[in-house]
């Protein structure tokens, strides 16, 4: 496993991290049920055997289940706590009626929420989860003063957010934005198609990033990948006939460098010189291997650019 420097902070984290969305096994208010303790705990542990150190929750997660059978881990390896960067998000209110709320009390409700099922005194990364209309950027800064001096939370980020939307917070707020997590795949690419599409009408449609990857290199903010092997879309047994050509591709690619389709799809989100940090988000042990496989490939210029063209309808030239 490779380590990179998290934003401008002295963080080393795993080149590859592990989204927690499914450890709690299921998204209602039932209590966590063995069977999911159990894949959970595997698949913790499988990542760490990786050399993984970096764990990616949510509140929402599993309605806060994930992060609840996540403190299992304590309970096997106390001392593991001090090993390990902890990063979880809040902002959204789930529910017929949800919405999303950056509210100073909001906030600290939710970071105290976390805290207590989690069974640890602080995070090492809070991200703001979706961009909320109605923000008071001021609010926002209150809560973060309130967090970083309790020492409840040691660095802040975002998720889904534009680069106005960070320069804007960055205005009010007294602590930087060191990450931004985004969804980046081999499917979902927007984050580099805006810049190669400059003044070329080749292809077809619109983004809505607005030079976010730039923007986060400008400002040394690290950008982590959500969905990175776009749910399996691209490595799966039936996929869509736009995806059909790239995994002929991944399938290829794969079989000469021995490893996982998976890793080859990961290794194209790791080839960007912006060292781009893949969320894996599966709870399978085999799986999470494959994935970490990742770190056996580098993608040369041409293999890089084979498997974007790939995908149907992308034009270069």
């Amino acid at each position: 496993m490779e380590y990179i420097k998290i934003g401008q902070t002295d963080l080393k984290a795993s080149r590859i991290g592990l989204g927690c969305m499914h450890l709690g096994g299921s998204w209602d208010n039932s209590q966590v049920s063995e069977e999911a303790e159990e894949k959970a705990i595997q698949a913790i542990t499988q990542a760490i055997k990786e050399g993984i150190n970096f764990f990616d929750h949510a509140d929402i997660y599993c309605n806060g289940k994930s992060e609840e059978v996540f403190s299992k881990i304590w309970e096997l390896n106390p001392s593991l706590r001090e090993k390990v960067i902890i990063q979880s998000k809040c902002g959204i209110k789930l529910g017929e009626n949800g919405y999303y709320d950056f509210s100073k009390k909001h906030i600290l409700n939710s970071v105290d929420n976390i805290l207590d099922r989690l069974k640890t005194d602080y995070l090492d990364i809070l991200l703001l989860h979706r961009p909320d209309p109605l923000v008071d950027y001021k609010e926002v800064a209150q809560a973060f003063d309130i967090l970083h001096k309790k020492g409840k939370v040691r660095h802040f980020g975002v998720s889904n957010h534009n680069p106005m939307q960070m320069a804007l917070l960055e205005r009010d707020i007294n602590q930087p934005i060191e990450v931004n997590q985004m969804e980046y795949s081999l499917a979902n690419s927007q984050l580099i198609d805006e810049g190669m599409n400059v003044n070329s009408s080749k292809n077809e449609g619109y983004t809505r990033s607005d030079g976010t990857l730039e923007y986060c290199r400008l400002q040394e903010i690290t950008l982590q990948a959500w969905s990175p092997l776009a749910s399996g879309r691209l490595t799966g047994d039936n996929v869509s006939p736009k995806f059909k050509k790239v995994k002929a591709v991944i399938e290829e690619m794969a079989e000469e460098k021995a490893v996982s389709q998976e890793a080859i799809a990961l290794a194209w989100v790791l080839r960007h010189p912006a060292k781009i940090q893949p969320i894996i988000g599966s709870t399978s042990p085999q799986r999470i291997h494959d994935c970490c496989e990742a770190m056996k490939v580098k993608l040369s210029r041409e293999e890089w650019y084979r498997l974007y063209k790939s995908i149907e309808g992308r034009v270069l030239l």
